[in-house]
């Protein structure tokens, strides 16, 4: 599978969600669609950002946009992740990495003197038509939410 490029197509995927949701990407087509790639439930910076998404959701609902969250924890970590934490969005289980290498983001990451294989905090912008219109790789959380918000408006 290719990886995705601005301005063009994202090519259809699926994967298993919370809520029963079979996510399958041309299911949403219409609509804005937030994408966020986050390395693990239930750590610092990851319910940061959920709960700043979730403090938000307001606004992305006016403006016609979907979130999705997807990291490769499974359901059940997601599931008990997205109660905890009253998260009014989807998190996408993704195990085999079909989503995290169509968008590029697992890369070599250096935790207390280990390389790792991880997920680079990403998040990308799909437009109703289906292309990605946007993309912040390497996202620091603070502020991010803002960032997202005034592209769309």
């Amino acid at each position: 599978m290719q990886n995705v490029n601005l301005n063009k197509k994202v090519p259809n995927f699926q994967l298993e969600g919370t809520n029963n949701l079979s996510f399958n990407l041309s299911d949403f087509t219409g609509k804005y669609i937030v994408i966020y790639f986050y390395p693990k439930d239930s750590t610092p910076g990851c319910t940061n950002e959920g709960i700043d998404f979730k403090e938000n959701i307001n606004k992305f609902k006016k403006l016609n946009v979907e979130i999705f969250g997807v990291s490769r924890d499974s359901l059940k970590s997601h599931e008990n992740f997205k109660a905890k934490y009253g998260f009014p969005f989807n998190l996408l289980s993704d195990p085999d990495e079909i989503a995290c290498n169509l968008f590029n983001v697992i890369k070599m990451k250096n935790m207390y003197g280990k390389k790792l294989r991880g997920i680079e905090r990403s998040t990308f912008l799909i437009d109703p038509k289906g292309n990605l219109v946007y993309e912040w790789r390497g996202v620091k959380v603070n502020g991010h939410i803002n960032e997202i918000l005034e592209i769309l408006n």
